[in-house]
């Protein structure tokens, strides 16, 4: 009878994978792929903006701007990106709770929208300030996005499959930065004039994402736990699921909602004062604050006319591993390629300052050898004549620590939140991991070019320490998600935070509530 009944299950069944399938990229093509597509284009134009800028100014004060102040206003176009980002995912929680998983991400649009029409006729306009609004802006939209699109999709994804496409988000940022890249060459948009065109390109993945949005269901989770609505959610889970037994996982979003009766939406200070959330917050704060810090943006001496083609490289790189950690994820386990990303970028940057280190004392001993020649005699590079394979060494360890940022902490680390954190603190779980990631981004980018100037060849010993330590500390303190439900994690942590209790949360009748503040 089964053989009977499997030809026609079967079309069913791929009906659903597609409808699953269609709600990961109409969530990712506006989220994610957002972020890494903003944050990769705005390198194309650096010197044309500076131009507009100082023609702008001169021709409203009929003096040019001095070069300090050209690199002043161009710093804060590239800041008002990581700032609008943090506004965004101070936005976010509120919007996850009272518009639902879906609708905050079809609204995010406006933003893109409006930061597109800034963009397109700011040349026109005469106006720099447009595209530092503009920048804002479509910070605003990355930092509501990266927050709200692993929440939806992991709400929405089958246990079995939720860590992979959880990491999704991770992919679609990779795809956005390779495409940014690729968009941004001079045989594209990166000509002069193109420039506004460039930046007015983020429109296309907005109306995407509000094209195709719409077609797919709101979070299941979402509807029974914070709405009441059984058969909204019932509906929601027929479409991701197929007509298949669903029993068992209403079950466990059943006893979920059970244990979340009564309680409401938590704040974000709130996480750090609750005992209960102790080990979920530090491992987001630890483990998030790692992945900023561990040092995967490095420069090894690839030389000016090659650096565009360089950059396409290595977000290629990213790409590859994100693929390849979101087909792993759920065969490893999140705590295997977290030790392993960290522990491989460890050993790749104590080679590559060993690199930085031969460089500097062949540059050293070069000029030493330099001097005792005549004038008349040829006189190469220095550092190449004596150690010529030292460049190649450590561009081969960039790429070796890009890879091996992609398939552990790039893709892991966003996951944390939606995993470690029941439905009433995920949305603020979710605003404290994305804060605090663009704080750390904005520290980082503040902070890097004077860390390189203090520590010269020794600027990547820093970023070695954070690597290790967050391998020690996954080892040590982060609990194995792969193949539990959302429930199951909860029940673990408890047990965790709470070590001398052995009772996990009562049953209670399931009513219809609203958990979340309105």
């Amino acid at each position: 009878m089964e053989d009977e009944l499997e030809p026609s299950l079967r079309p069913r069944t791929q009906i659903q994978g597609r409808i699953l399938l269609l709600t990961i990229c109409a969530a990712g093509i506006g989220g994610t792929f957002q972020f890494g597509y903003n944050l990769s284009i705005i390198n194309a134009p650096t010197s044309h903006i500076q131009e507009f800028t100082n023609e702008t100014w001169q021709a409203r004060t009929g003096e040019p701007l001095p070069d300090h102040l050209i690199l002043l206003m161009w710093s804060l176009i590239v800041s008002l990106y990581p700032l609008g980002g943090l506004f965004g995912a101070l936005l976010a929680g509120p919007l996850a709770i009272t518009l639902g998983r879906k609708k905050s991400l079809l609204v995010n649009n406006i933003f893109v929208v409006l930061a597109a029409i800034l963009f397109g006729f700011s040349r026109k306009a005469g106006s720099f300030e447009m595209i530092m609004l503009g920048r804002l802006l479509v910070g605003v939209s990355a930092g509501v996005s990266m927050n709200i699109q692993p929440m939806y999709l992991g709400e929405s994804a089958p246990k079995e499959l939720r860590g992979a496409v959880a990491m999704s988000s991770a992919i679609f940022t990779a795809l956005g930065i390779v495409m940014g890249q690729v968009v941004g060459l001079r045989e594209l948009l990166g000509d002069p004039q193109a420039w506004p065109l460039l930046l007015a390109s983020c429109l296309v993945p907005g109306v995407l994402q509000l094209a195709s949005l719409p077609l797919v269901p709101e979070s299941p989770r979402y509807l029974l736990i914070d709405c009441g609505d059984t058969e909204a959610c019932l509906a929601a889970l027929r479409r991701l699921r197929g007509s298949g037994n669903l029993a068992r996982e209403l079950e466990e979003l059943e006893e979920e909602r059970a244990a979340c009766q009564g309680c409401r939406a938590r704040r974000p200070w709130e996480l750090f004062q609750h005992r209960a959330l102790r080990r979920q917050v530090t491992s987001l704060v630890v483990l998030g604050s790692a992945m900023e810090l561990c040092g995967n943006d490095l420069k090894a001496g690839v030389p000016e006319a090659k650096v565009q083609y360089a950059t396409i490289g290595t977000g290629s790189c990213e790409l590859l591993m994100a693929i390849v950690s979101c087909v792993a994820v759920e065969r490893m386990g999140r705590r295997v390629l977290l030790i392993g990303g960290y522990s491989l970028m460890a050993c790749w940057g104590s080679i590559f300052t060993v690199a930085l280190c031969l460089q500097v004392a062949g540059v050293d001993e070069g000029w030493r050898v330099q001097a005792r020649l005549t004038s008349t005699s040829p006189l190469p590079r220095p550092w190449q004549s004596l150690f010529p394979w030292t460049l190649y060494l450590a561009v081969a360890c960039i790429f070796a620590s890009i890879l091996s940022f992609g398939i552990g902490p790039a893709g892991v680390t966003g996951i944390l939140a939606t995993e470690l954190f029941d439905q009433m603190a995920r949305p603020a779980a979710c605003m404290v991991c994305g804060a605090l990631m663009w704080i750390m981004l904005f520290l980082v980018s503040l902070g890097f070019p004077f860390i390189m100037e203090a520590l010269s060849h020794f600027l990547y010993v820093p970023f070695l320490g954070v690597c290790v330590c967050g391998a020690i500390y996954t080892g040590l303190f982060l609990p194995e998600t792969k193949g539990k439900t959302l429930q199951e994690i909860s029940e673990e942590l408890h047990r965790l935070n709470f070590p001398r209790r052995a009772q996990g949360p009562t049953w209670r009748s399931p009513e219809v509530i609203q958990s979340t503040e309105l």
